[in-house]
């Protein structure tokens, strides 16, 4: 299966992935801090989620980027093979697996095309590690933020305010992505009052 086609069903494993959670369109979006107009373009494939969005309606669904993704659950390979990863649809961000579903950390590939920007502020309890392998990454943690350029990386507690963006936008940027979600009594912070899973 081709990274479009896995990306083209995105929507609709976003939808799945709500209503099996119980929960209404109104509430999921108010969990992962986005308008409901802006999740049901996602639903309806008009959009494609960034990385941060993407790891907020996982943790809200109970679930892994990798299982909104579609990836099917198994015996764990150990390899992970290379492959070029194609611009989603609608501009969107771009994602290929770069480790074993069912992981307690998970992995991606993720390309973030020209123009592209997400300017969310995340807070969640885990850790992220991310390794710039194209262009220039802007990295906000707290008060600070930083440049990376490729072959920067970075390791933070998800806890930290945190925002990463390209840092050109006339330029497309790729990175290595590796993060835990991690339950803890500060998973407020991104899941609200909803309860523990």
């Amino acid at each position: 299966m081709s990274d479009d086609q896995e990306v083209a069903g995105l929507g609709a494993r976003l939808r799945e992935h709500r209503l099996s959670s119980r929960l209404t369109l109104e509430a999921a979006a108010t969990r992962v801090g986005l308008s409901p107009a802006y999740l049901s373009r996602l639903e309806t494939g008009r959009r494609q989620p960034s990385l941060p969005v993407l790891l907020g309606l996982a943790r809200a669904y109970g679930t892994t980027v990798s299982g909104l993704l579609g990836e099917q659950p198994g015996e764990p390979d150990p390899v992970i093979r290379g492959g070029s990863i194609e611009p989603g649809r609608a501009g969107g961000w771009g994602y290929r697996r770069a480790g074993a579903p069912g992981r307690a950390m998970q992995a991606l590939r993720v390309h973030v095309p020209p123009s592209v920007q997400d300017a969310v502020v995340r807070v969640h309890p885990g850790e992220e590690w991310l390794y710039v392998t194209r262009g220039r990454m802007r990295l906000t943690l707290g008060e600070a933020v930083h440049l990376l350029e490729a072959g920067d990386s970075a390791h933070f507690d998800s806890l930290t305010p945190h925002c990463i963006a390209a840092a050109d936008p006339d330029d497309r940027l790729e990175l290595i992505f590796v993060h835990t979600l991690l339950q803890s009594p500060g998973g407020e912070l991104c899941l609200g009052d909803a309860p523990r899973l």
